[in-house]
């Protein structure tokens, strides 16, 4: 699959090298190749490592971590809970701004792109980071979590005073490659609609996020998407 040799920012591909050598990388992309001759794959191979790509190591201040890409035409673009302009919003990342609004008072914007957050040092990485089109969860255990958990212990390793937002049991399994002497967890349920009543709504992810930052001497994340 040749659209899987990553085109990474420079820092992911100094950190992550030996991963693309490893065993299950190459498994994964001999995965793929079958995958993509048979199937509809998402999101397209350029998009694949945009969570890398848009939010360098050295600039990662916050981590927000999904599960899948969604499996919908046109909705996954390599950032996790994020659509692209003039894609319908999802359920989740309808929550998402809801709980947005309620905490810092951020107009609810009309589109789903999150790449303004990524610019802010908002590391939005999937756990899986492609998806068969219509089938969630159809690449779950290939190797992507692998390949995701060595980037979540190196921001862990290599970086100090990261806030990593877990949504749900999923990601909240993804504590145990943190380092919380140094790092930050925000907890909650996840903002699907089968869950988000049950304390995602009220959590102040947002403000809380900011407090931590100041007051370790940081630059807080603009929200605001309009």
């Amino acid at each position: 699959m040749a659209d899987l040799k990553p085109k990474l920012e420079e820092s992911w591909r100094i950190a992550l090298q030996d991963e693309f050598n490893a065993r299950y990388f190459i498994n994964l992309k001999e995965f793929l190749a079958d995958e993509k001759r048979i199937y509809s794959i998402y999101p397209k191979g350029e998009h694949i490592f945009a969570a890398l790509n848009y939010t360098p190591l050295p600039s990662v201040k916050v981590v927000i971590i999904g599960q899948d890409p969604y499996h919908g035409p046109g909705q996954a673009h390599g950032l996790s809970f994020s659509v692209p302009e003039g894609v319908k919003l999802p359920p989740s990342l309808q929550n998402i701004f809801k709980e947005l609004y309620s905490d810092i008072g951020s107009k609810i914007p009309k589109s789903g792109n999150l790449i303004k957050w990524t610019q802010e040092g908002v590391l939005l990485l999937n756990a899986t980071l492609t998806v068969r089109k219509g089938e969630p969860g159809s690449h779950q255990g290939k190797g992507w979590e692998l390949f995701t958990d060595k980037i979540i212990s190196t921001i862990s390793d290599l970086r100090a005073g990261v806030v990593f937002i877990l949504w749900g049991r999923y990601a909240q399994d993804k504590e145990k490659l943190i380092d919380t002497s140094k790092h930050f967890i925000i907890s909650s349920p996840h903002p699907s609609p089968f869950s988000a009543h049950k304390g995602f709504f009220g959590h102040k992810h947002f403000s809380k996020t900011n407090s931590i930052l100041t007051d370790i001497g940081l630059e807080p994340i603009n929200w605001n998407l309009d």
